[in-house]
């Protein structure tokens, strides 16, 4: 597995309808393992093919030490409203509190190309939708009303010079003295 580059706010891959999945490949499976890895490292809970410069319909969650690989995924059932404080691996260092809906119920393909229905609530709702509305060329900016977007925005000027062709690059490093195996992630 290996670490990607993530694609930060202001590249356009992220405002990209991404395309459905025909079907399951090694190069599919790559990428998931991929996306898990660099989420991981980022310390983040979700990642969409797009904020990695690709435009495959996949999306991985993990809430809970629950991994979740989403490829295709849609939104079936939505109720209740809730609202909670998002950030995102793409636009690091910036909050909004954003409105969604309290539980859903996902439709998607796994790894071994089977469809599966998945209830969710609280974060993992939460996640679901975020992620999904990254393949849809949506971000959770979108939600924030026009003042607190512009706010926000403002902060992206001077946070976005730290990421060089709008891509955040991580590197893992080896804690010293401890076994290959383990491992502390670190952003640069």
């Amino acid at each position: 597995m290996s670490l990607l580059a993530i694609h930060v706010l202001g590249s356009p891959v992220l405002r990209t309808e991404t395309t459905p999945v025909a079907g399951i490949t090694d190069d599919l499976r790559r990428l998931v393992d991929d996306m898990f890895d660099t989420m991981r490292a980022a310390q983040g809970i979700g990642l969409a093919a797009p904020q990695v410069g690709r435009l495959e319909r996949i999306a991985v969650v993990d809430v809970d030490k629950d991994p979740i690989v989403l490829i295709n995924p849609e939104i079936i059932v939505e109720s209740g409203t809730e609202r909670a404080e998002e950030g995102c691996l793409s636009i690091p260092d910036i909050y909004g509190d954003v409105t969604r809906s309290a539980q859903v119920t996902v439709r998607a393909m796994d790894l071994d190309g089977k469809v599966f229905e998945r209830e969710a609530s609280d974060l993992l709702a939460r996640a679901f939708q975020h992620e999904i509305d990254h393949l849809h060329g949506k971000l959770f900016i979108d939600y924030l009303s026009f003042l607190k977007r512009r706010g926000v925005m403002a902060r992206w000027e001077d946070l976005k010079e730290k990421y060089p062709g709008q891509r955040r690059i991580l590197a893992r490093a080896t804690i010293p003295g401890s076994d290959e195996a383990s491992h502390r992630d670190e952003i640069l």
